[in-house]
């Protein structure tokens, strides 16, 4: 029986890839313009005083109002500022890169969401703003290369290291689209664990989607062994939830423990220390994914809008044993 069944499960992988590489001969098929990233960073950090009213009028969202041109031209000649864009120009020398991955990006999301529309790419320094380290509106992409150094840069030092891992340049694309999934995925409708555990088990899965070539480690901003822990550990950290009836549970300590950003998950156990951050997030991922391999009626617009408890009561999801 155990061999019909591995059969069956490899039947429908194999299945599912076909379909995968069909959807994706499609979006290579979408025209998009190739994108230009435009290099404020350079831009402002190369300038002289003179230069000024030009930059701002080009850039006007990056010089509100009530600050006088004096503020800027001191930033302009910062010593620690020109050391940061230095830094910058070492990582990123050339748009290459950026360019190819936007705009494979932006062929995903026209695929999907065809009446999108396409912003303009624009890096930055933003002075170790990481709550904001990449923004998505219907006209502008922006990136603060500043964040993106590689996680023992020397700058990132008074940054704890679950924060210091996720600054690494192949964190740029993920970071894009969890800014681009802001208001498109329905909000929790109840205040329980499970709610927010398919809320961004939905962001993760428009990742697949949008950038199926990024890793899994680096879509979630883990390490590959971190990824690889809660794979050997998928069947205990279900029955956890299980066993401590979690999923329904509305304590408002909950998503501390297995949500939020963190060094590590809080199960109260002894191996705690061992475990990735977030693992709630990850668990609502297999959730997800679990679902949509089970409706593949379903488009990704539909899933995103559907309450959490219905994605979860026909997930049909079995942990990895």
């Amino acid at each position: 029986m155990k061999k019909y069944i591995t059969l069956s499960l490899a039947a429908l992988l194999l299945f599912s890839c076909k379909n995968e590489n069909k959807v994706e001969d499609k979006i290579a098929e979408v025209k998009v313009e190739k994108v230009n990233v435009v290099r404020f960073d350079d831009m402002f950090y190369n300038a002289k005083p003179a230069d000024l009213p030009k930059l701002k009028s080009e850039f006007p969202y990056f010089f509100p109002e009530g600050n006088p041109d004096a503020v800027w031209e001191a930033k302009m000649k910062d010593s620690l500022l020109q050391e940061l864009h230095k830094e910058v120009d070492k990582k990123f020398p050339n748009n290459s890169t950026l360019e190819d991955d936007f705009t494979n990006l932006y062929q995903h999301i026209k695929f999907y969401y065809p009446q999108a529309r396409i912003p303009k790419v624009v890096t930055l320094i933003s002075e170790m703003d990481y709550k904001n380290r990449a923004i998505y509106t219907d006209s502008l992409a922006l990136v603060s290369l500043d964040l993106y150094l590689g996680k023992d840069h020397k700058f990132y030092v008074d940054f704890p290291k679950y924060q210091r891992q996720e600054f690494e340049p192949t964190q740029i694309m993920p970071d894009m689209v969890t800014a681009f999934s802001y208001g498109k995925i329905a909000p929790p409708k109840d205040h329980n664990l499970l709610s927010l555990m398919v809320y961004y088990g939905k962001e993760l899965y428009m990742k697949d989607k949008l950038i199926p070539e990024t890793t899994d480690f680096n879509k979630i901003g883990y390490t590959k062994e971190q990824l690889a822990w809660a794979k050997a550990n998928e069947a205990e950290i279900w029955r956890y939830f299980v066993d401590n009836k979690l999923f329904f549970d509305a304590d408002p300590k909950l998503p501390n423990r297995f949500i939020n950003p963190a060094p590590f998950t809080k199960f109260y156990m002894g191996f705690d220390n061992e475990t990735p951050g977030r693992l709630g997030q990850w668990l609502g991922w297999q959730i997800v994914r679990s679902y949509m391999e089970h409706n593949d009626k379903v488009t990704l617009q539909q899933m995103l809008a559907m309450d959490a408890k219905i994605i979860f009561d026909n997930s049909k999801y079995k942990p990895a044993k």
